[in-house]
C-alpha cells in the first residue's frame, strides 16, 4: 500500500489563503485526485487561481489639463486588450504587451492630439506604470524577467527588475523617424513614464534590425514576455520578498 499524505489547505503549501489539495506519494512524487481521474507527476499542485487573480488587479485614473486617462489591468489575465488612445499604432504595441504578457489591459485616453502625441504617450506610460505598481504585491514574485524576441531581421532583448528603483536603459537605433505615422521618439517617453511609476529597472536593447516596425514590435513583445516572467509567483518562495533587504 502506497502512503498518501494530503494537505487540506493549499495555504500551508503555497499561497496563503488560497484553497486547494496537495497529495504526496512517497518517496516524493505527487498525485492529484480529480473524481475518477488520477494524474501522477513530480510534484503537482492543484490550486484555485481565481482568488489570486482577483487580487492582482487595479484601475487608475489620471487627469490633467492635457490628458484624461483611465487604465485597468489584470496581471493574471488571458491577454486581452481594449484600447482607445486615438493612436492606432500605439494601440497595436499595447496589444503585444497584453498578448505576450497574458495581461488584460483596458485603456481609455483623451489627449491634446491636435498639438502632438507627446503628452498622451508619456501620460499613458505613467498611468500604466501606476496601475502595475498598484496591482502587484512584490511578495513571492520571481522579480526578474527577460526575453529575446525576433521578427524577421530584427532582434530585441528586454530585461526587467521589479526592484522598487526606477531606472531605464534604452537603446533602439531606429532606421526611420516614424512608423505608421507615429513619432518613434515617443516610445522612450512611454517607457520612461512606465519605469518611473511602476518602480522598475528596465533595460531595452534592439540588437539588430532594418525595418523600424520590426524593431519596435520586437521590443514590445519582449517587454510583455519579460513582465510575465518577472511577475510570476515562485512556488518555492511564495511568502517571501525576493530581496536580502526584506523589502522592495
Amino acid at each position: 500500500m502506497v502512503e498518501m499524505r494530503c494537505a487540506s489547505t493549499f495555504a500551508a503549501a503555497l499561497f496563503k489563503g488560497l484553497p486547494g489539495d496537495l497529495c504526496f506519494q512517497s518517496p516524493g512524487a505527487a498525485r492529484i485526485m480529480r473524481g475518477t481521474e488520477t494524474r501522477r507527476r513530480m510534484p503537482v499542485y492543484r490550486h484555485n487561481w481565481g482568488n489570486l487573480m482577483s487580487l492582482r488587479q487595479a484601475t487608475v485614473e489620471r487627469n490633467t489639463k492635457e490628458t484624461q486617462i483611465k487604465v485597468s489591468v489584470n496581471l493574471d489575465g488571458t491577454g486581452e486588450l481594449s484600447a482607445d488612445t486615438g493612436l492606432p499604432f500605439l494601440d497595436h504595441m499595447l496589444d503585444q504587451v497584453a498578448r505576450h504578457g497574458l495581461i488584460d489591459i483596458t485603456v481609455k485616453a483623451v489627449g491634446d492630439l491636435h498639438i502632438d502625441a507627446h503628452h498622451t504617450v508619456e501620460d499613458l506610460g505613467i498611468t500604466l506604470g501606476q496601475a502595475f505598481n498598484k496591482a502587484l504585491d512584490r511578495k513571492g514574485i520571481r522579480r526578474y524577467g527577460h526575453a529575446y524576441v525576433p521578427l524577421d531581421e530584427a532582434l530585441s532583448r528586454v530585461v526587467i527588475d521589479f526592484s522598487g528603483r526606477p531606472g531605464l536603459e534604452y537603446h533602439i537605433p531606429f532606421t526611420r523617424g516614424a512608423v505608421g505615422g507615429f513619432d518613434v521618439d515617443l516610445f522612450h517617453e512611454f517607457f520612461q513614464g512606465f519605469v518611473n511609476h511602476a518602480l522598475v529597472t528596465l533595460h531595452i536593447d534592439n540588437l539588430r534590425g532594418v525595418n523600424s516596425h520590426h524593431q519596435i514590435e520586437t521590443v514590445f513583445k519582449a517587454f510583455g514576455r519579460a513582465l510575465r516572467m518577472a511577475m510570476e509567483i515562485d512556488p518555492r518562495s511564495s511568502d517571501v520578498i525576493p530581496s536580502t533587504k526584506g523589502s522592495l
